[in-house]
């Protein structure tokens, strides 16, 4: 299935979540935010968020800095 992951188009598995995409990618960060098709996703939520084709996923890392 095709998805666009932080704005690059990917082939994934079919029934992929957004820990499997995180995972796979090695991206996963404490402060780390995910956003699916522009709604924040908890990261409660990573395990059970089911991916459909043509799904944007931004995996954002928070910048902090004075």
């Amino acid at each position: 299935m095709r998805l666009i992951i932080n704005g690059f188009p990917e082939e994934v598995p079919e029934h992929s979540t957004v820990a499997d995409i995180i995972d796979g990618n090695q991206e996963f960060e404490v402060h780390m935010i995910a956003e699916l098709n522009h709604r924040f996703v908890h990261q409660n939520d990573y395990t059970t968020t089911v991916l459909k084709e043509g799904d944007i996923l931004e995996l954002i890392h928070a910048a902090f800095g004075g």
